[in-house]
C-alpha cells in the first residue's frame, strides 16, 4: 500500500523543538484526524508532510520515495495542502481561484484544457460554490472562502489532502456537507488528513492521531484515542465521554 508517511521526523523554529520524533502514516481512502491543543506542532506536521518545510531529523516518505526525492511540481500532482490562513488572491474570481488547484498539471504552455476544466466543475460541485463562480474572494463570507479554497485544493485531483482546520467559518450545515464530502474522497482512494479542535468533529474519521508539545500521544481507532483520561490529562478540563452508536462522543462539563 502506497502510503505519505513521516518516519521519527523532528523539526524545530529558532531552536525551539516543535515536532519531535512523531512516526505515522497516511493510506489511500482513509480519513484521518489530528488532534490536540494550541501549539502541539499539529500544523507543522503537516507542512512536514506536504513539503513546505524539511525535517531536521528523521525522514518523509512518499509513495515509497522519499519525498525530497519528488520534483516540486511532482510532489504537487500528489499532495494538496489548505492552511489554516494565507495570502488569497483580491483580484481574482472564485473560479479562476479554483483553477489555481490545477497549476502542478499544467505543461510549458501553462493553459488549462478539457481534463483540467472538469477537475475544476467537478471541485466547484462538490463543494457547492459553482454559484459564486464570478465573485473576487474578498466578497465572500469566511464560509464561503472556506469553501473556494478547499475546491482549489481538490481540483489538483491529489493522492492525498492535508486540510489545516477546514471546518474553520463552517456553519453546522456546511460542516456536514464537509463530512459528506470527506466520505466521498475516502471511496475514490484519497488519503485525507485533517487538524481538527473539535473532537467529536473526528468521531467519523478512520484513525485519530493526538499531538502534545510535539509529540504524538496516541493513534488509534476514534473509540482508543478518545479518552476521557487522555482528554482530561492534555486539556486540564473536565469532559465526559459517552458512546452514541458506537462512536465516542465528548461531553464539557
Amino acid at each position: 500500500m502506497e502510503e505519505l508517511v513521516v518516519e521519527q521526523v523532528s523539526f524545530a523554529y529558532r531552536g525551539r523543538r516543535v515536532v519531535e520524533g512523531v512516526s505515522l502514516g497516511l493510506r489511500p481512502g482513509e480519513w484521518l484526524a489530528l488532534l490536540g491543543p494550541n501549539g502541539a506542532g499539529k500544523s507543522t506536521l503537516l507542512r512536514l508532510m506536504a513539503g513546505l518545510v524539511w525535517p531536521q531529523g528523521g525522514e518523509v516518505w512518499l509513495e515509497g520515495r522519499r519525498l525530497a526525492e519528488y520534483r516540486s511540481w511532482e510532489r504537487g500532482q500528489r499532495i494538496a495542502f489548505l492552511p489554516q490562513t494565507g495570502p488569497y488572491p483580491e483580484d481574482l474570481t472564485v473560479e479562476e481561484v479554483v483553477y489555481l488547484g490545477r497549476t502542478p498539471h499544467l505543461g510549458l504552455l501553462g493553459r488549462p484544457g478539457p481534463a483540467d476544466a472538469e477537475a475544476v466543475a467537478w471541485a466547484m460541485e462538490r463543494t457547492g460554490v459553482v454559484g459564486l463562480r464570478h465573485r473576487l474572494l474578498p466578497t465572500l463570507s469566511g464560509g464561503e472562502r472556506q469553501r473556494v479554497l478547499l475546491a482549489r485544493a481538490l481540483a489538483t485531483r491529489p493522492h492525498f489532502l492535508l486540510l489545516d482546520e477546514p471546518t474553520n467559518h463552517l456553519d453546522l450545515h456546511h460542516q456536514a456537507e464537509f463530512l459528506g464530502l470527506l466520505a466521498g474522497l475516502r471511496e475514490a482512494g484519497v488519503g485525507v488528513l485533517t487538524v481538527l479542535h473539535d473532537p467529536n468533529l473526528a468521531q467519523r474519521a478512520d484513525r485519530v492521531a493526538f499531538m502534545a508539545e510535539g509529540r504524538l500521544l496516541a493513534l488509534g481507532s476514534p473509540a482508543e484515542v478518545l479518552s476521557q483520561e487522555l482528554l482530561q490529562g492534555v486539556y486540564g478540563a473536565h469532559v465526559r465521554v459517552r458512546s452514541v452508536e458506537g462512536r465516542p462522543v465528548v461531553l464539557i462539563g
